[in-house]
């Protein structure tokens, strides 16, 4: 039987599963990041605080979390190794010291000239342009959405 049919005839076919090709895509994406982050000693969830700090610095860790849709406690060890690296500080906040704000050192902000080459080179990496990219954004974000609705 030919791998098409099996896939069109069985519907529990692992190479039709949607789940299946967004957990190979994830790992492959993730893993291509690495000799970019490198470098600069970040990993791929670290490289993701530091996206979301440079958009909307200062933040509290729970608004961090949730930019990142993660638990506050999965983001609290990133956050401590970046401290460890120079990259961010934290701090209580003034007005209310149960919440622990998050801020850019100036290493930093420095980084941030180094991140913005990240994008073109990821699209040369992954042999993508900035339309696909945006399509296959576009439909993932369809999909999140969905996910998010059950």
């Amino acid at each position: 039987m030919s791998d098409t049919v099996t896939t069109a005839t069985n519907p529990l076919a692992l190479e039709s599963q949607v789940c299946f090709a967004l957990s190979v895509a994830a790992r492959s994406v993730i893993s291509a990041y690495r000799p970019v982050l490198e470098p600069v000693g970040l990993t791929h969830p670290q490289y993701l605080v530091m996206l979301a700090l440079w958009e909307n610095e200062p933040l509290s860790v729970r608004r961090l979390a949730d930019l990142l849709a993660l638990e506050s406690a999965t983001v609290s060890p990133l956050l401590k190794r970046l401290e460890a690296l120079g990259y961010v500080a934290r701090q209580r906040s003034a007005s209310d010291e149960r919440v622990v704000e998050i801020r850019l050192t100036d290493v930093g902000r420095e980084l941030r000239s180094y991140a913005e080459t990240i994008p073109a080179t990821m699209m040369k990496r992954l042999g993508m342009g900035p339309e696909q990219l945006r399509d296959l954004h576009r439909a993932m974000s369809s999909l999140i959405e969905a996910a998010r609705d059950l």
